[in-house]
């Protein structure tokens, strides 16, 4: 196609000609998608389109080709790219396919660099073990031992994968790149060797301990310590005692994940507790001291007169300690007003006389329990 008869680029890929790179990019990347080759096989003009937008974008990425076809169109870039002098794609334009089919294609666009990226140091990947706890035992903190399984480097050849005595030798598919190149209709494409899965080496004599892998799955005891005030859900990290990296990398990391079993009356709300008490219609219209039991031992709790049934009294610092802070929240405690269900002759006769000399409207009221919360807690 001569420069005469060429679509201007801009126009190509769909943008205008103040676009951003990230424009350019998007747009390439979504033209690229539809009518690349392997998604259309034996479809002349898809391939045609393909090429028509690669050409654009490998003049349109470079800022320095841009500025010349700004200026002089076609003529300003002829034999580069795609062009009668041209040599095909550019180094540039086979970098940028790494990032625009990454999620697609793998890694087929990565460039002469990535058996290199694959020989590079790699993080472990992490691990994670559930613990239950007792109520209390979040509240107050434990020392506990978790089991977990891991892998480690082989002791018979130290990690190698390689029988003791032997070592790695370069690949003979790929030379040692880590890479071949294959012929996918006008390009051509770098993929990983499938014979050393791009390390570049391989194990002609595998250790038989470990059958080649370098590492063996053992079972682990770590004490962790678990602070005062921990919920459920909570994750404690220990650094580095995840799975081995690879080429030298770290290890990853352990999360201990806390499961905190419910208490058999006390409810937790961050640092505060609630319950809920009985107490007698007497207790309540008199007033009272009544004993209640917090995890902290024993409380005497004052039930002012009057008291009516859902009020909440706040007990100070009976709650939670404060996780890696200072201080304690409250104990909440809801009185509930109890009814007798049976009354005896006396105890009708007494309530008879009390409701003579006490009468009130029954009026209807509507209040939510959210508004209840708020007066009580302001």
């Amino acid at each position: 196609m001569s420069a005469q008869t060429k679509r201007d680029y801009y126009e190509v890929l769909g943008v205008e000609r103040s676009c951003t790179e990230q424009e350019l990019k998007s747009a390439y990347r979504k033209l690229a998608m539809q009518y690349h080759p392997d998604r259309n096989p034996g479809d002349s003009v898809a391939e045609e389109k393909f090429k028509e937008a690669s050409e654009a974008y490998s003049v349109l990425a470079s800022p320095d080709k841009r500025q010349r076809y700004d200026r002089f169109g076609h003529a300003g870039v002829n034999g580069g790219g795609f062009g009668a002098g041209g040599s095909g794609f550019e180094e540039v334009i086979f970098q940028d396919f790494g990032d625009l089919f990454g999620d697609l294609f793998g890694g087929m666009f990565s460039g002469a660099g990535g058996g290199r990226r694959r020989n590079r140091a790699q993080r472990g990947d992490d691990l994670r073990v559930d613990l239950k706890l007792e109520f209390e035992e979040a509240v107050f903190g434990t020392e506990r031992e978790v089991r977990f399984r891991r892998h480690e480097a082989c002791d018979t050849c130290n990690g190698s994968g390689a029988q003791p005595g032997k070592s790695k030798v370069t690949c003979t598919t790929c030379g040692g790149q880590g890479q071949v190149r294959m012929q996918r209709s006008f390009l051509s494409i770098a993929q990983t060797c499938p014979s050393c899965r791009g390390a570049g080496t391989v194990i002609t004599d595998p250790c038989k301990t470990c059958r080649g892998e370098g590492y063996q799955l053992r079972e682990k005891v770590l004490s962790v310590t678990i602070p005062e005030g921990v919920e459920d859900g909570t994750q404690i990290r220990h650094t580095g005692q995840g799975q081995p990296g690879a080429n030298g990398g770290p290890a990853g990391d352990l999360y201990v994940v806390l499961d905190v079993k419910e208490h058999s009356f006390f409810e937790r709300e961050g640092k505060d507790l609630y319950c809920g008490v009985q107490v007698s219609f007497p207790q309540a219209s008199l007033g009272a001291e009544i004993t209640i039991p917090t995890l902290y031992g024993d409380h005497v709790l004052k039930v002012p007169e009057g008291t009516q049934s859902g009020t909440s009294l706040r007990v100070k610092g009976k709650g939670v300690p404060i996780l890696r802070g200072h201080g304690k929240g409250d104990l909440i405690v809801e009185v509930r007003v109890q009814t007798p269900a049976k009354l005896n002759k006396r105890q009708r006769e007494l309530l008879q006389e009390l409701a003579a000399l006490t009468s009130i409207e029954n009026k209807p009221q509507r209040k939510s329990l959210f508004t209840k919360v708020k007066d009580i807690f302001g």
